[in-house]
């Protein structure tokens, strides 16, 4: 028999990979979105290129703001579950050792085993914390970075991804020109962005790349459908 050796790939990252992907698909889509519509009522492409500006500042500080408020309350969500669980090991031990039987049983643990594991558990409070954290409610510690790291993933990936779609007009000089060259320039991104992201979490790169494209294509046409109607 010959060892081979054995390398496990798992995603290390997935937190930042979430962030880098909602940032910038809504940075993709909402400039590109937002651009395209008024390439349908304003003829100026200074117009549209201080608005998408605007856009961009004001959709990235928003985004980095949810991300890290929704970090924030995770790590605070943490906190609080694990208070509550140093108490509840002071206060009811016997039922704290009921729920490692109850965890280690969906596994087909052995009752013998059980409760042993459940005693050496017992011998660590923080071991013994730390398992119920982990295996009863499903937690696991936040980075106490999370939040700062968070919002500004998400507040670069919408810049970078805004601008994107805002380019053309920069080098184009009437706003009809501009779209073309901005919707051609945003669906090759949209294409991209949709491959990589659903290659990197497991999905079918290709399903996940139209997928991508599809939507950022459809906002598109609507904002340019809705404002060439209602136009003053």
């Amino acid at each position: 028999m010959h060892d081979h050796p054995h390398n496990e790939e798992h995603f290390k990252s997935p937190a930042m990979v979430r962030d880098i992907v909602i940032g910038m698909a809504d940075g993709l889509t909402v400039p590109f979105a937002l651009a395209a519509g008024l390439s349908g009522v304003v003829d100026n492409n200074s117009i549209i290129i201080t608005a998408g500006v605007a856009e961009i500042v004001a959709g990235s500080i928003a985004m980095g703001l949810g991300g890290y408020l929704s970090a924030k309350t995770e790590k605070d969500h943490y906190k609080s579950e694990l208070k509550r669980e140093y108490s509840e090991v002071e206060r009811v031990p016997h039922k704290e050792k009921e729920e490692i039987h109850e965890v280690l049983a969906a596994y087909g643990i052995s009752e013998a085993t059980r409760t042993k594991v459940a005693d050496e558990l017992a011998l660590d409070k923080d071991k013994w914390v730390d398992f119920m954290m982990k295996y009863e409610l499903g937690l696991d510690e936040p980075d106490d970075k999370r939040a700062r790291k968070s919002a500004a993933n998400i507040s670069i990936s919408y810049i970078v991804g805004g601008f994107i779609p805002l380019t053309a007009y920069f080098f184009t000089n009437h706003p009809y020109e501009g779209l073309i060259y901005s919707s051609i320039i945003t669906i090759i991104a949209l294409f991209i962005f949709g491959y990589f992201k659903s290659k990197a979490t497991g999905q079918s790169p290709i399903a996940g790349a139209l997928r991508t494209t599809l939507i950022g294509a459809i906002a598109a046409a609507a904002a340019f459908s809705i404002a060439s109607v209602i136009k003053f």
